[in-house]
């Protein structure tokens, strides 16, 4: 029981890394499999499109799903364009602030793709064999197979003939290499910074990660057995002729106050939106102006495990 304590306190110290590193190894396990089950250059005058839509589309899907699994993006956008809702310039620098951050996370498994669809090559030769840069290469050193270039991904001894072909792999790799060293210096650099610009210290920011689980495990407990009694309130009245005695929910404005992104406050000290909700007179008290920081961006990530509860 301990040993499992243990790991599954590393878990949660940990949260961020294990879900990127989770994301970057099922990215890399799929074009694997893309690569070797589903993907046939064609060899013939699509290969450009053939390789370069297996390389490109892909990423792009995965960008998408980045953005579309993230909590953040549901709280920033639900209901903005309601007419209740006016947009002003500080808004719109939060609303670019965390676009920024939910865009960083949502390149992680686009570039996974790239990376790794370098390294294998496949992709990249197929489409760099249908270039015309490499066709005058082909020309100018073997003449014999100069209309023979398309085929050359697709014909192991012509492959071994020309020789050409481990050149490309070489470039793929190369490029997949650098593309790998680029990310992690600028994933390095942007998170040193974020962690300089924390309003908060290091211990007081693992006591906040903490707190924020905790919430949204009791929010989630707390939630379904509310529903629970209210539809069972409901249901009960509904099969008896007498009226209901009045039973209190949350109203409209209520989950509107807790459902914005988290801001730092520097003259109040709130743990998260509903803590915010509460110590502000059910958010009619507050002071002070909000400010959007990318390093306590956990703070709604926290909502994304259940965002249905």
């Amino acid at each position: 029981m301990k040993k499992l304590r243990t790991v599954m306190d590393f878990c949660i110290r940990h949260q961020k890394i294990l879900g990127y590193s989770t994301v970057s190894l099922l990215t890399a396990a799929s074009e694997y499999i893309f690569s070797s089950v589903v993907f046939k250059c064609p060899c013939n005058s699509s290969n450009i499109m053939y390789g370069c839509t297996f390389l490109i589309a892909p990423a792009f899907v995965l960008f998408l799903l980045g953005y579309m699994t993230n909590a953040r993006v549901w709280l920033l956008v639900t209901g903005r364009c309601s007419s209740k809702n006016q947009c002003s310039c500080d808004s719109r620098g939060h609303f670019l602030n965390v676009l920024w951050s939910v865009t960083a996370s949502a390149l992680v498994a686009p570039f996974t793709w790239i990376a790794v669809a370098l390294l294998s090559a496949s992709f990249y030769v197929c489409a760099a064999s249908g270039s015309s840069a490499f066709k005058k290469l082909v020309c100018k050193d073997f003449e014999e197979y100069c209309n023979k270039s398309l085929k050359i991904p697709c014909d192991e001894e012509l492959s071994k003939k020309i020789g050409e072909l481990h050149s490309l792999e070489a470039q793929s790799q190369i490029a997949g290499w650098l593309l790998i060293a680029i990310i992690m210096t600028v994933a390095l650099i942007t998170t040193c910074l974020s962690y300089c610009s924390s309003p908060v210290s290091y211990l007081q920011m693992k006591f906040w990660k903490t707190y924020s689980k905790k919430e949204q495990e009791v929010l989630e407990i707390k939630a379904k057995d509310h529903a629970a009694k209210l539809a069972e309130r409901n249901v009960h009245f509904f099969f008896e002729p007498a009226d209901p005695a009045p039973f209190w929910t949350p109203s409209n404005e209520d989950w509107q106050k807790i459902s914005f992104v988290y801001g730092f406050n520097t003259e109040e000290q709130h743990y998260s939106m509903i803590h915010k909700y509460v110590n502000t007179n059910r958010g009619k008290t507050s002071s002070g102006t909000d400010q959007i920081h990318n390093v306590l961006a956990f703070v709604d990530e926290a909502h994304g495990s259940e965002s249905g509860f």
